[in-house]
Order: structure tokens, then C-alpha cells, then sequence
């Protein structure tokens, strides 16, 4: 079964160690398209305290809302206690099952207040260290698991009791595909991973997953080769980061790729602790196989040598094998690598596609920005929360110079230094170095990761496609602030720049 998040994440986060216990019989839990969802917060009415569920799993079409209690349970004049390894009664607000139910009635009216449509629920307990469930008149037997019930073949057998017991439709009521059940509660309770919160609304609005990033995840089990397309921003590392988890989580040997070194100090933190192999494409074992090839960044290694490795490496081959590829088609794909139309043609005919057209990353002045002067797509602006660019001129012998200056009152002003990045944008490929402790780096090194302030200098005296490749990457790495610095000449270039988008528009 697939958990979301993974098997690792939930036994770091959780709050109880029957949670860990139920995650892991649950990992284990035979059923590709199965999906439990852990810690799930549901709005309820207004007034009334937020309801929780501890996992909701989707089992066989039917939504199964779970509240999970350690230790000891009992019922005493009327009221539920639960009781620790000390002995110590703990007070419930009401029965686990109603506990489950308050959460499943919640999500009832969540989806159906987004238009999806009836779809059969139910709602049950799990208590893994007693013995034997309470019985009461108000539930069904089946629906309260205990210790009994803690073997993955024994709790396969429960969840099919469960959902086969659930409700028909009322006659006459609109039904929700399963389909668009399972991707609507990828959207709804997929979190992706919070990357440096610190930054108000700017950074609340781009931790939750995006429909279309949701659509991705829901898809990922069903899909044996998938090519995600979307502009700088839009968020295919966060997603490709946790689709490898769900793959290794399945059992499956993963190997995770890209062309950019500066990618592995992204994923190797995300992804550490499991079966992935983290790996630059430049020291791949030709002779290795996966079970599954995720690559970042596609559009580096999108030509027929680097696509015959990738062919070798992954079972059955690009034709016949399980593989994910992140790409992005605008200007980023003239900064690294090669990009060859055709290979792309023929890549493209062997799996399904996806696009991610929502921008999570960039706030909307940038969005708007890089559409403005560069005429790239990089999704609909999804932070709209955010300060407008600020334009800094000077003479060009000063521009890095003063972009470092702007960096280090940053600095005074409490911002951390690894927060922010100095990117001159004609700047040798090689370029990475720390200046009083803040990150001085070439657009190449930056590609594919991104930084909460970003000051771009050095803006190119002719724009060719590398130029473009190149400001749209330095651009578009900033997550809450854009700084430019430039020349009066480099404003006369911009403008020229702006209405030549403009006109191809």
C-alpha cells in the first residue's frame, strides 16, 4: 500500500508509537492502488474544533476514516478513558469510533463541497495493544480492529470486511470515480515537504501541493513511464523527490538522475535512509540496472547518447521500463547539456504526460516578470503574497559589487546568509563561492534549486539564447525576494527585450 507521506516520514512524525505500528503493517498491506494518508486535518462546521483522522486510506473505492489509540481503552459511567503503561485514565471527548466518525462526516462535506460527488465511507478504531474490541450496539464489530488484527494478512482481510460493508449510493445521487476520489485526496492531504518555513504567508502558500502536483502523485502507481513538463518554479524536484520515496516504499530499486551537481545537495537530505541511489548522470554505472529511473532536469540529457544510458540502466528499457522524467522545454533547456527536438519527439511518444502549470516557487511580480521580458511560461502565479522586484541601477564596473551590498543588509536585517544567493548572470559556469558567508554563484551552478533572496547582477550586453537561458535561471531561483541590478544601457536592452516578448506573444 502506498503511504502518504512515506514509511520513514511518518515514523519520524508521528505522535504515537500505534501510529508507527499501524504505518508499518500498513506499508506492508498488499495493493497498488491503496493509499493510507496519515494525520489528516479536516475543517469542519464554523464553531465547532477542527476534526482529525489519524489515516485515511482509500481501500477498494471506499474512504476509510481511522483513529488509532495506544494503550489501554475503557468505558466508565458513560465516559471513554484511554489508560497508559503506567496505569494513569485519560479522558477521551468521545468513543474512537465517533472520534472516527466526526472525521469521516468532515470529509463527506469537504469534497462534496468541491463538487466531486457521493462516494462510500466509512469510519473505525484501531486499538493494536488490547486484545479484544469493546462491543457496543452503536458499532459493527468489524469496524473496531485490535491486536488480532495486527498482521498484515489479517488487517487485508478487515479492510476488505470494512469496505464491502459500505453504503450504496442513494438512488439518483451523482457517483465520484474512484480516479478522481484517489487524485482528490492526493490534493487535499498530500504536504509536501516544508523547504526553509520561515517567511509568513509567502512560504504557507507554497508548502501545500498544487492540483496538478497531486494529479502527478495519484498518478505515479498506475503509470509505468511518466514525462512531467513545467517551468522553473512550478515544483518537479519537490514532487520527483516524493515520488521516488513511493517507489522505493513499494519495494522497487530506484535510481534518481540529473545532469546539474548542484541537484544532489537537494535531493540527497530528502532522500537519505532509503533504497535510492542518488547519482550525476556523468558517474553512472552504464552496467547497473533499476526497477525505476527518475530524472531531473530531462531537458539536459535529452539527446540520443544520453538517452541510450538512461535506455541501459533502467529494466525493460525507455520502451518498456518504469521510469519518471521532469523536464523543462523553456529557455532553461539551453543552459546545460543538449536538447534535441526529435529525441524529445520520440521520448515523449513512450509515456503519458503531465504538465504542471501552476507556480509555487516564483511570487507573481516574478512570474510576471519572466513572462514580460523573456515570454516564458512558467505557470499561473500561485504565491501571490511577495514584495515587487526591486530594480537597483549602477555603473556596470560596480554591479556585483553592489549586489553583495544589498546581500549583506540582508544580513543586518536578520536574514540568515544561506538564505541568501548573489547570482551575476554572465558569470563562468564554474562560479560558487561563499562571501561573507553568502552563496555568489553562476546561473549553470544554481539551475534545478532556489533561495528565499536572490540579487541577479551582470546582466548580458547581447541577449543569444544562452544569454536568455541564463537570466531566465538566475530569475526564477528566488522564493520570496528578486533583486536585479543593472546598467542604464542594460535597462535600454531590457525594453528592447520586453517588446520583442511582447511581439511574439
Amino acid at each position: 500500500m502506498i503511504l502518504s507521506p512515506d514509511l520513514r516520514d511518518i515514523e519520524r512524525t508521528a505522535q504515537s508509537d500505534a501510529e508507527r505500528k499501524l504505518a508499518r503493517l500498513l506499508h506492508d498491506v498488499p495493493g497498488a492502488n491503496a493509499v493510507a494518508f496519515h494525520s489528516v486535518k479536516l475543517r469542519t462546521a464554523p464553531g465547532k474544533q477542527m476534526a482529525e483522522a489519524d489515516f485515511v486510506i482509500l481501500w477498494k473505492g471506499v474512504a476509510i476514516t481511522v483513529e488509532v489509540k495506544g494503550g489501554g481503552v475503557k468505558k466508565f459511567d458513560g465516559a471513554w478513558y484511554t489508560v497508559d503503561r503506567h496505569g494513569d485514565n485519560h479522558k477521551l471527548k468521545s468513543s474512537p469510533i465517533d472520534q472516527a466518525r466526526d472525521a469521516m462526516f468532515a470529509l463527506r462535506e469537504i469534497l462534496r463541497e468541491d463538487g466531486l460527488g457521493w462516494f462510500p465511507s466509512e469510519a473505525i478504531a484501531v486499538t493494536p495493544d488490547i486484545d479484544h474490541p469493546p462491543t457496543d450496539v452503536s458499532w459493527k464489530a468489524t469496524h473496531w480492529l485490535a491486536k488480532e488484527s495486527m498482521t498484515a494478512d489479517a488487517l487485508t482481510s478487515a479492510l476488505d470486511l470494512i469496505a464491502h460493508a459500505a453504503p450504496d449510493a442513494p438512488r439518483g445521487t451523482p457517483v465520484a470515480r474512484v480516479d478522481a476520489l484517489r487524485e482528490r485526496l492526493f490534493g487535499e492531504f498530500s504536504r509536501l515537504p516544508v523547504i526553509d518555513a520561515q517567511r509568513g504567508a509567502v512560504i504557507d502558500e507554497q508548502n501545500t501541493a498544487t492540483a496538478e502536483q497531486a494529479r502527478v502523485l495519484a498518478g505515479l502507481s498506475k503509470n509505468p513511464r511518466i514525462l512531467v513538463l513545467g517551468g522553473a518554479g512550478t515544483g518537479k524536484s519537490v514532487v520527483l523527490a516524493e515520488a521516488a520515496k513511493l517507489e522505493a516504499a513499494a519495494g522497487r530499486s530506484v535510481l534518481v538522475t540529473f545532469r546539474s551537481p548542484g541537484l544532489r545537495a537537494f535531493f540527497e537530505p530528502r532522500l537519505t535512509g532509503r533504497a535510492i541511489e542518488v547519482r550525476e548522470f556523468a558517474s553512472i554505472d552504464p552496467s547497473s540496472q533499476f526497477d525505476v529511473l527518475l530524472v531531473d532536469e530531462a531537458q539536459d540529457l535529452m539527446y540520443a547518447d544520453a538517452m541510450d544510458v538512461l535506455d541501459r540502466v533502467v529494466v525493460g528499457g525507455r520502451g518498456h521500463g518504469r521510469w519518471r522524467m521532469f523536464l523543462d522545454q523553456n529557455n532553461q533547456s539551453h543552459v546545460d547539456g543538449c536538447f534535441d527536438d526529435d529525441v524529445f519527439e520520440i521520448v515523449r511518444a513512450e509515456g503519458i504526460e503531465y504538465d504542471l502549470s501552476k507556480n509555487v516557487r516564483n511570487t507573481r511580480a516574478i512570474v510576471h516578470m519572466v513572462q514580460e521580458y523573456l515570454g516564458a511560461d512558467v505557470g499561473d502565479p500561485g504565491i501571490v503574497n511577495g514584495e515587487r522586484i526591486q530594480w537597483e541601477t549602477v555603473a556596470r564596473q560596480e554591479s556585483r559589487a553592489e549586489a553583495v551590498r544589498i546581500a549583506r543588509s540582508f544580513k543586518k536585517d536578520g536574514v540568515k546568509a544561506s538564505d541568501i544567493w548573489v547570482i551575476p548572470a554572465t558569470a563562468v559556469e564554474s562560479l560558487d563561492e561563499i562571501v561573507d558567508g553568502i552563496r555568489v554563484l553562476s546561473p549553470r551552478v544554481a539551475k534545478g534549486l532556489e533561495a528565499e533572496h536572490v540579487i541577479v547582477c551582470e546582466l548580458p550586453s547581447e541577449f543569444s539564447d544562452a544569454a536568455l537561458a541564463a537570466i531566465y535561471v538566475a530569475v526564477t531561483r528566488a522564493r520570496v525576494t528578486l533583486h536585479v541590478v543593472y546598467t542604464d544601457a542594460d535597462r535600454r536592452r531590457l525594453q528592447v527585450l520586453a517588446r520583442r516578448a511582447e511581439v511574439r506573444a
